[in-house]
């Protein structure tokens, strides 16, 4: 019980990642990314998925940094551009990605180590898959597994927007001093 190293460098980069806020952002957005193979691959899927984000239209703006992968599966299903609610972006250095973590209204991912960033900074999370590697973000943080239902997505996003959304706590030890926690066990042995 040591807590976790990543949240550490969070804590460290949040300073930095704050002045690196666009100034274009809306006031109210969600945050994705996309990139699984066993998502974006799925090519019925990913159409019906992104018809989804689509939907929010004006009340809740979706910023989309679309990896590489996902962006040649959307030309192949005829998705090129954005619409009027979602703006899809090249993919953000970390900090820039941070950056709009913090501020987002939700995010909705694939990723796995976003799920543990989320829950550190109170900010929902739709986890679009059958599982996590990190199911405390799901029993204590603010992380919720959607599946590969782009309904349910739906659902949930309306939820978060009426303020009906997870809640969640950060997990204990998550303080940014799990570095010095490991350095002092390794000093015993």
């Amino acid at each position: 019980m040591i807590g976790n190293v990543m949240i550490d460098t969070l804590i460290a980069m949040l300073p930095t990642a704050h002045d690196l806020l666009p100034k274009d952002i809306p006031p109210r957005f969600a945050l994705v990314t996309l990139h699984r193979p066993s998502n974006v691959d799925g090519l019925d899927w990913l159409k019906r998925t992104i018809q989804v984000l689509e939907w929010f239209g004006p009340n809740l703006a979706v910023l989309f940094p679309v990896h590489p992968r996902t962006r040649q599966r959307m030309r192949e299903v005829g998705m090129n551009g954005s619409s009027s609610a979602l703006r899809l972006m090249d993919l953000l250095p970390y900090l820039h990605f941070l950056a709009l973590q913090q501020r987002a209204l939700l995010v909705i991912i694939d990723s796995g180590g976003i799920q543990e960033e989320t829950t550190f900074l109170g900010v929902p999370c739709l986890t679009v898959r059958e599982n996590t590697e990190r199911p405390i973000t799901v029993a204590m943080g603010t992380n919720t597994i959607v599946g590969c239902d782009p309904q349910r997505i739906r659902v949930e996003v309306e939820a978060i927007a009426a303020s009906r959304g997870k809640r969640g706590q950060v997990p204990p030890l998550w303080d940014g001093h799990a570095a010095e926690r490991i350095a002092k066990v390794i000093a015993r042995l």
